[in-house]
């Protein structure tokens, strides 16, 4: 079609590793639970969560973790494996951190923004639909955007 759906996961958990001083990212992982899609439409949320997408079922999680990663300038690309459908393909974010902050509980926080896309037939999600005009009802292309807020770890005593 010619319009674009956004939807999100609310479901996650990950973890960057940080050099404080130098900004420099030693890890990054996170781990999504595929059936917490929601793209605020119930029915379409549903089919995504069928064995046509996501196959939660079957597949209750998907997994990113990084293998290496550049800065130039401002800018970050880190290259991991993205595990979905059981399928594990190499994916390319590239982001920008927002900034480093102590919040009012003295925690340091530090905010990211990553964006890249991947093809969803790369990880056997195959289904479409084609229209009676030609068009497909659900396009190859995925482009994914994330904010990630991130609290830095207390040391324990």
């Amino acid at each position: 079609m010619i319009s674009k759906t956004t939807g999100r996961f609310t479901d996650y958990q990950g973890f960057i590793v940080m050099d404080p001083e130098t900004k420099e990212v030693k890890t990054i992982e996170a781990t999504i639970q595929t059936a917490s899609v929601n793209t605020n439409q119930k029915k379409r949320d549903e089919h995504l969560r069928s064995p046509d997408f996501f196959n939660v079922q079957k597949f209750p999680t998907m997994t990113y973790k990084m293998k290496r990663y550049t800065k130039t300038g401002e800018t970050y690309t880190a290259v991991g494996d993205l595990t979905l459908l059981g399928a594990t393909k190499e994916v390319t974010l590239v982001g920008t951190l927002n900034g480093v902050v102590t919040d009012g509980m003295g925690n340091a926080r530090a905010g990211f923004t990553g964006e890249g896309t991947i093809n969803r037939k790369d990880f056997g999600m195959v289904w479409t639909k084609l229209l009676d005009n030609g068009g497909l009802v659900v396009g190859d292309t995925v482009k994914l955007k994330l904010e990630i807020e991130c609290i830095k770890e207390k040391k324990k005593p």
